[in-house]
């Protein structure tokens, strides 16, 4: 199978995300992160971000619907990077390892365009990328086939022959009806094999 190019998502498989982190500084209970998570700050109310809307301007909206979470709401905004649990290193290790054999290497993530900066001052690994989409920048969020079009024709890539890595199965089967090679990423032990497997890395011995 010849791959000629590598696509990763960046949260989750190389940036380990969870806004769980921050809101579990900031209430009482796990109880209580949850149902703010599904209630107030919900999934749909972020994907609006990952899809261009500013952060701050989402969350003034939502301050006027739940005053009575106004700071709550607020600290979405003013302390995103702590949804950041750091990189995670076995993935990290992999990208080297990719990137040392030269193999074309490309982001596409859904991620607010103006919390991107800050997450590329932190994470030094994303200048090793030869290209990154961000859905907040362009207006579209996977796994609408439009954001993975907009991939192959911005950096030349053919789906048949790029593959692409993603924690979340929507996203991998949205690749693969496109014609993407794909992984679904679960930890950096079985990405590991499965690209030794597809011939992209050799494998290792001890």
């Amino acid at each position: 199978m010849e791959i000629d190019a590598v696509v990763f998502d960046l949260g989750g498989v190389l940036v380990d995300v969870n806004y769980r982190y921050l809101y579990r500084q900031l209430l009482p209970s796990e109880e209580a992160v949850e149902e703010f998570l599904a209630t107030i700050c919900t999934p749909e109310w972020q994907e609006h971000h990952d899809r261009g809307r500013p952060t701050v301007e989402g969350v003034a909206e939502l301050v006027l619907t739940h005053p009575e979470h106004a700071e709550l709401i607020r600290a979405w905004d003013r302390r995103f990077p702590e949804f950041w649990g750091g990189q995670i290193s076995g993935s990290v290790e992999v990208l080297a390892e990719l990137r040392e054999k030269r193999v074309p290497l490309y982001v596409l993530t859904n991620w607010p365009a103006e919390k991107f900066p800050v997450a590329r001052e932190r994470f030094a690994f994303i200048e090793w990328f030869d290209g990154v989409l961000v859905s907040g920048e362009v207006g579209v969020t996977k796994p609408d086939p439009a954001i993975f079009e907009l991939l192959c024709r911005r950096f030349d890539l053919q789906p048949e022959r790029t593959l692409f890595i993603d924690d979340t199965n929507r996203h991998v089967e949205a690749a693969r009806e496109l014609g993407f090679k794909t992984i679904r990423f679960s930890d950096p032990d079985q990405l590991r094999a499965e690209l030794v497997e597809l011939g992209v890395l050799g494998a290792t011995t001890e």
